[in-house]
């Protein structure tokens, strides 16, 4: 079984993840992680801290000679601006000098998280709630990345709307849509005057000291059918994929092919019709996502999902302090204006470790040899 599990604070000197059941006999470099993370850094309306950092993932465990040998892998990737944070982010008693944060932050996790563990100062919510944190996931589906490409799976993400400009569900062809028309853009959005449409609601909205929202898609093209199952809720592989999506910082909706649209259509304007052609089975549509009874049906797996507007603005929200409880305007903390083309790219991640666990999981074997003689069998055994 593929596990993960992350480690680390904003402003703390690293942060770490390790993976667990990846098989041995993959090779993986810190080459192959870099392009992801750079991604996440990108991306019209992105703020001062990712002109600090320069993430790069360092493989500490797991790996020798270029090839995982089955142990489990670690990756640690370094904070930069720790070293500007050590006094008020360090470990030991000695030296501590910490500036407490109390004037709550509306939309973060600052209020239930003080709430809840009983914190007075709410550093200790944000420094592990702020979506730092996620570069440790691009870094970790990066892995995942690299070994499904060995079976022909692609994943990849667009902006499909920021704020009141939306290219809507059928204004990209996700079928031919490529990695290169999507990175031309500085939005990641594949449309071109669409994206300069949203360069400059985001240029606008800036202006303003606010923040905005959207929409992107992700695409997993390739995926064998047959991945999840339908017998158990918690083995529906939708469910688990909306999961792992819901989980990253902001996130408020997802759907899965038609979806929400499909609400108001009927049951004849909606359901993908089958066919056999080619000694294979096909849908003519694919307005379930590419899943059906929580199983992959062989069609490619396409999810919308909505993301909020970053909720810390320069021009702040009025709060209350958490410990005198008085009317005050909310804690700055630097922050972006649009985090939607980068957020693309962490569900790409996320999509890729939830579908590196499925695949081995349906597949098995502990080498690549065998999870590749596995996997040849069984496309074998269904006529592909």
């Amino acid at each position: 079984m593929l596990r993960w599990l992350t480690a680390g604070e904003s402003h703390g000197p690293q942060l770490t993840v390790i993976v667990e059941g990846l098989p041995a006999g993959l090779e993986i470099s810190e080459e192959d992680l870099r392009r992801d993370l750079a991604r996440r850094q990108g991306g019209h309306g992105r703020g001062g801290r990712q002109q600090i950092e320069t993430d790069r993932a360092r493989i500490v465990s797991g790996v020798r000679g270029g090839v995982t040998i089955g142990s489990p892998l670690t990756l640690v990737l370094e904070n930069k601006d720790h070293a500007n944070w050590t006094a008020q982010m360090g470990a030991s008693k000695e030296g501590f000098a910490p500036k407490p944060v109390t004037r709550l932050r509306p939309g973060h996790a600052d209020l239930a998280g003080a709430l809840k563990y009983g914190h007075t100062d709410i550093r200790n919510v944000l420094e592990r709630s702020s979506a730092r944190e996620t570069a440790t996931r691009v870094a970790a589906g990066g892995v995942a990345r690299k070994l499904l490409s060995h079976f022909g799976v692609e994943i990849l993400s667009f902006t499909q709307s920021i704020g009141t400009v939306d290219i809507g569900y059928e204004g990209c062809d996700i079928d031919s849509v490529t990695t290169e028309m999507i990175e031309a853009s500085s939005v990641r959005c594949p449309d071109p005057d669409a994206s300069a449409q949203m360069v400059a609601e985001i240029d606008n909205v800036a202006a303003q000291g606010d923040t905005i929202g959207g929409t992107f898609r992700i695409i997993a093209r390739g995926v064998p059918p047959g991945l999840g199952s339908y017998v158990h809720w918690d083995r529906k592989l939708d469910g688990r994929l909306a999961q792992a999506v819901l989980s990253i910082n902001a996130i408020k909706g997802v759907e899965f092919g038609a979806g929400f649209q499909g609400a108001s259509r009927h049951g004849s304007d909606f359901h993908d019709q089958i066919e056999y052609e080619g000694g294979r089975f096909r849908h003519l549509t694919n307005r379930a996502g590419g899943l059906t009874g929580g199983m992959t049906n062989g069609e490619p797996i396409d999810m919308r999902v909505a993301i909020k507007p970053i909720s810390t603005m320069k021009k702040p929200m009025w709060s209350v302090d958490l410990i005198t409880k008085e009317p005050v305007e909310a804690h700055y903390e630097r922050s972006d204006v649009c985090v939607v083309p980068a957020a693309g790219v962490i569900g790409e991640a996320v999509v890729a470790l939830t579908l590196a666990e499925s695949f081995l999981e349906k597949f098995g074997g502990d080498s690549m040899g065998e999870l590749k003689r596995n996997h040849r069998s069984f496309l074998e055994s269904i006529g592909q």
